[in-house]
């Protein structure tokens, strides 16, 4: 099956000498939802912010969508990385003076040259995917972070993505709104939208994960399916991980 990211050897550091990124080597696969955990400073966002060209990195190889990216940051392949990879933040980074259909509509507009009524048809579309197309003329103050992150992922989704990447998305949500995005996030699972998804969300984890990477101090510590991973993690570090979860 055809690899929607592959890394090798990738290292970056910050001050100090601080290893973000230590040697690390995976891959993702076409359809594959890859799950990435790990303690606070493990390096997990840093990863994912990497894969569309919001870090750098030293050394190392990097390849995402077939466009390969080394440590100069090619700004001609950062650009067309980003046409084709959708990112959600733990912040919604939604435009408050723009409604929910021109936040979704805006990319597809000015950076595809989309017709506009075409714009907001598939926008449209996407909300009413998500469960929010009533809300399509209000504005971001107006809704639950819940529904503002669904339209993040619609707005992610808009520009017809072959990779989507999901940076700790409920992490700024209220606890009774985490499911209405997981939920969302399950669908294009099984739609087989390809994705990587930072979380600390273990029973998503389990139930949508092809794959869980865990890491720890800049390095993946292990790379597990999700029955291995969580019922009989291989290596120490991960075990101590998910008592402290209490998983």
């Amino acid at each position: 099956m055809t690899s929607v990211i592959r890394t090798r050897k990738l290292v970056k550091t910050f001050s100090k000498g601080l290893r973000a990124l230590d040697e690390i080597s995976m891959e993702v696969k076409k359809k594959e939802v890859l799950v990435v955990m790990g303690p606070s400073g493990s390096g997990k966002s840093t990863l994912i912010r990497t894969f569309n060209g919001l870090e750098t990195f030293d050394s190392g190889e990097l390849e995402i969508v077939g466009i390969p990216l080394h440590s100069d940051h090619n700004e001609r392949n950062v650009r067309e990385i980003r046409k084709r990879v959708g990112m959600v933040f733990q912040q919604f980074n939604l435009f408050p003076h723009l409604s929910i259909l021109e936040n979704i509509t805006l990319a597809p507009i000015k950076v595809q040259k989309q017709n506009r009524i075409e714009a907001e048809e598939h926008a449209m579309s996407l909300l009413s995917q998500m469960g929010i197309i009533t809300q399509a003329r209000k504005y971001p103050s107006q809704l639950s972070g819940g529904e503002q992150q669904r339209v993040a992922i619609a707005r992610a989704l808009a520009l017809k993505p072959e990779l989507l990447l999901f940076d700790e998305p409920t992490s700024a949500l209220d606890p009774e709104r985490v499911g209405e995005v997981l939920d969302a996030i399950r669908s294009l699972a099984e739609k087989g939208m390809t994705m990587v998804v930072v979380t600390h969300e273990v029973g998503f984890a389990k139930e949508v994960a092809d794959k869980v990477l865990f890491m720890d101090s800049g390095k993946v510590i292990e790379t597990s399916t999700p029955e291995v991973f969580f019922t009989n993690a291989k290596h120490e570090r991960s075990r101590k991980f998910l008592n402290q979860i209490g998983e």
